[in-house]
């Protein structure tokens, strides 16, 4: 087979249409990851959080089969490493001590999104095996420095292995649904020290005179969408950094993917006072942002932990992914998760140098992994 190449600048040379189709083929009889849709994508591009101007320069790689997009996969040349979860930053250095550019690079990611989901979208078989050869020519032909794959299913690091990516691997914490009838059932699963710390930090919320409301996307007013971002924007005010989403980008996610958005509000005497963002499919929750303007201790426990958990529990949703690092939530159920990367090097001397880096950290990650499992909260 023999596909017509192209490397995409908007996700509007692709199509919503033909981008959904593609999408919907990776795992049928599942809801496609959400994050990977074109309303999320594009709303990152059309809103200017991700962009050239931000350092995210859409480079999508796309194989046609006549009028049919046959393989595509979201890639940015990238201008720094900010936004990403998978540290470079030392390499970056390394390179730079040395006197070689390691900026533009080649990056395949869900911008500012550390959740795992196909990188090489494809009809079939030999479609993303053309990707991949794709890829491998895209990556020589434009004399960047490094090519990285971000977050992709195993089977899909195998494969870009095989075609000579250096794999790297970490821990995330995901919990899952055991069929429980509700929260108190979760609960008589944990060990006996855990289930009570839970109980107490939800009294101290209770005893602090805040309630709860959750709110989905399709029934969340204007107000709501602003007083989430202005509780996003404080988060990162308090540790001194900016925020990568704008106002645009909630708005233009709430108008365009509200089945898949739950909002989380936190109210004291009749005014909010903290929200949290939740992404969701019929199987997978994924915690996503947080913030408040007022501090309440444990009140971040409830609203980015504890009411997703019951709205799991009620709605049958087998796993929610809590989102990057954070060994705390084991604490609450959340047990840890081999995540994935896949590198490849121009430099061959860097390239030696990271690979020899990667075997000592993997060993570091697998002793890692073996003293978390140790760690585990449920009961014998």
């Amino acid at each position: 087979m023999t596909y017509r190449t192209g490397v995409l600048s908007s996700l509007h040379e692709a199509g919503a249409d033909a981008w959904t189709a593609l999408l919907a083929r990776q795992a049928p009889g599942t809801d496609p990851n959400p994050f990977l849709s074109y309303a999320f994508l594009h709303a990152l591009h059309e809103s200017g959080s991700a962009s050239a101007k931000t350092g995210w320069q859409p480079h999508y790689l796309a194989l046609w089969d006549g009028d049919e997009l046959a393989a595509a996969m979201p890639l940015y040349a990238k201008s720094h490493s900010y936004g990403e979860y998978v540290f470079d930053w030392a390499w970056a250095d390394a390179y730079h001590r040395n006197g070689v550019e390691y900026y533009p690079k080649l990056l395949s990611a869900i911008p500012f999104t550390p959740v795992t989901g196909p990188r090489l979208l494809a009809r079939d078989d030999a479609a993303r095996a053309a990707l991949v050869d794709a890829l491998c020519q895209l990556q020589r032909a434009t004399g960047l420095s490094s090519t990285h794959v971000l977050y992709p299913p195993e089977q899909q690091a195998a494969q870009l292995e095989a075609a000579g990516f250096m794999l790297r691997s970490n821990v995330q914490f995901h919990w899952l649904n055991q069929g429980y009838e509700n929260f108190d059932a979760f609960l008589a699963t944990l060990e006996q020290k855990k289930r009570k710390n839970i109980r107490a930090e939800r009294r101290k919320v209770a005893e602090a005179g805040v309630t709860l409301r959750r709110v989905p996307a399709v029934e969340a007013t204007d107000a709501d969408w602003r007083f989430f971002h202005r509780c996003y924007r404080n988060t990162y005010a308090e540790h001194h950094s900016s925020p990568y989403l704008n106002l645009d980008f909630f708005q233009r996610i709430g108008a365009t993917m509200p089945e898949n958005i739950l909002l989380v509000f936190a109210e004291r005497a009749g005014r909010p006072i903290a929200a949290s963002l939740l992404v969701h499919t019929a199987d997978t929750l994924y915690g996503r942002y947080w913030g408040a303007i007022e501090h309440v201790p444990c009140l971040h426990f409830e609203t980015a932990y504890y009411q997703p958990l019951e709205f799991c529990i009620e709605r049958g949703i087998g796993t929610f992914e809590g989102g990057a690092q954070g060994e705390h939530k084991m604490a609450r159920g959340f047990l840890p998760t081999r995540t994935w990367s896949a590198h490849w090097l121009a430099h061959p001397a860097f390239a030696d140098a990271i690979e020899r880096f990667l075997a000592r950290e993997s060993g570091g990650i697998e002793a890692y992994m073996d003293e978390l499992n140790e760690r585990n909260p449920f009961r014998a």
